[in-house]
């Protein structure tokens, strides 16, 4: 069986960069955010298979069996809670668990810029930490913690890591690719401007007008979730 890695996040990590990278390797069958689609859709076609996965178990399913062909990454969000998954642990197990995490400031100033509309569940830090701490129980080895700041500094070196930990060669081409759309993001193209526009990891700094700094409901949302960031970037590597 070759490797079925999983890289958690929550939303406006540049995950999405790291997924772009992953699709410029050429050797591994890429997912973005399957169970997101499955969650709001309903059900989520499966590549290579001509099937479509209506349950969070035959997505799993069809994973697993996309797995025995070539390695496959899966990128997703922890925009739901995924209850599936907390409700039968056993899933996860046989899954290299890898999770992406940002400085929460500049994150949650990025998602209510694109969503005003973002609940403090929906910013996403306590339910990565649940699903890093379930990830480790269910498997007995702990989860890579990747910081978003130290892989637009480093990504050969982050690159690297993360190769090593999931099983994978690393691939120094696949550091850079030609930017433009990309059809696996065409659903939620308004998340992924970024990455449309990249090249390359890049240390992007947009200024938003409403900051943790200057918005009461962001403050709160920042001071709920800042332990678990912090609690997350303990284990980075």
């Amino acid at each position: 069986m070759n490797p079925l890695i999983v890289m958690w996040a929550h939303s406006r990590s540049a995950s999405t960069a790291f997924l772009r990278m992953m699709i410029e390797r050429g050797d591994v069958t890429v997912l973005h955010e399957p169970f997101l689609a499955l969650t709001e859709e309903g059900a989520v076609p499966l590549p290579d298979r001509h099937a479509m996965a209506r349950s969070e178990k035959e997505l799993l399913i069809g994973l697993r069996e996309l797995a025995r062909v070539r390695p496959v990454f899966v990128k997703e969000v922890l925009d739901y809670d995924y209850g599936y998954l907390f409700d039968h642990p056993e899933e996860l197990s046989g899954i290299v668990h890898t999770f992406i995490v940002r400085d929460p400031k500049p994150t949650i100033s990025s998602h209510y810029a694109i969503k005003p509309a973002v609940t403090r569940a929906e910013i996403g830090y306590e339910r990565l930490y649940r699903l890093f701490e379930l990830a480790w129980s269910a498997t007995g080895r702990r989860p890579l913690v990747i910081r978003t700041e130290r892989l637009v500094a480093e990504p050969a070196k982050v690159a690297e890591v993360f190769c090593a930990y999931a099983g994978l060669p690393f691939l120094a081409h696949a550091l850079t690719w030609d930017s433009g759309e990309r059809p696996e993001w065409r659903r939620t193209r308004r998340w992924h401007l970024d990455a449309i526009g990249s090249a390359g990891f890049e240390d992007r700094r947009n200024t938003y007008p409403d900051t943790v700094d200057n918005h009461s409901a962001l403050r709160a949302f920042y001071d709920h979730h800042l332990p678990f960031y912090q609690r997350l970037i303990q284990h980075d590597f």
